[in-house]
């Protein structure tokens, strides 16, 4: 394995598929159908015929994301019509744990996708919202180069770039979201 001033080097790790809790979400999430419908629902558009108008999906599409999004746990159905019975959709505590990442990607699309936003997010101090990131912990900024992948629970199976530690105790693992 390749180290860089003592630390261990993610990307001289031997060859192999990592466990990662990022491809598992987007087992779930990582598609633009399912993305779009838990914007609509986050925006407060509960029935089926008005996320499709929103979103664009087809039919078939959307009711087989809602489902995949239901076995998920990311949204839930509920009933508002017996006869004939229909269903609005409302995102469930995982769907709505799903809000700062929803405020972070459309903010990357703002920058970087479309050459004018189409809807700008207001906080309730009146400026418009900026996603920034800080550590609960010391409040800092979160940025690549301040970040260490180690294994989670002390676990030591090289898993994640495991390094040593500093004089403070701290790991030493390169950052996996550092650049070439």
């Amino acid at each position: 394995m390749g180290e860089h001033n003592g630390q261990v080097v993610m990307a001289d790790q031997p060859l192999g598929v990592r466990p990662c809790s990022v491809a598992a979400a987007l087992d779930i999430l990582g598609e633009r159908w399912s993305l779009l419908a838990i914007r609509e629902i986050g925006y407060g558009v509960h029935r089926f015929a008005r996320i499709a108008a929103y979103t664009g999906a087809s039919r078939d599409m959307l009711a087989d994301r809602l489902r995949k999004l239901e076995s998920a746990g990311i949204i839930e159905r509920r009933q508002y019509s017996e006869h004939p019975p229909r269903f609005e959709y409302h995102l469930t505590q995982a769907g709505r744990d799903l809000f700062p990442v929803m405020l972070a990607l459309r903010q990357w699309g703002d920058k970087w996708a479309v050459d004018q936003p189409a809807v700008e997010f207001l906080h309730d101090c009146g400026q418009p919202l900026k996603v920034d990131l800080t550590c609960q912990h010391c409040g800092g900024p979160v940025t690549r180069d301040r970040l260490v992948a180690v294994p989670p629970n002390g676990r030591d199976d090289g898993v994640d770039g495991v390094g040593g530690s500093d004089s403070n105790g701290r790991p030493t693992a390169v950052s996996p979201f550092r650049s070439g």
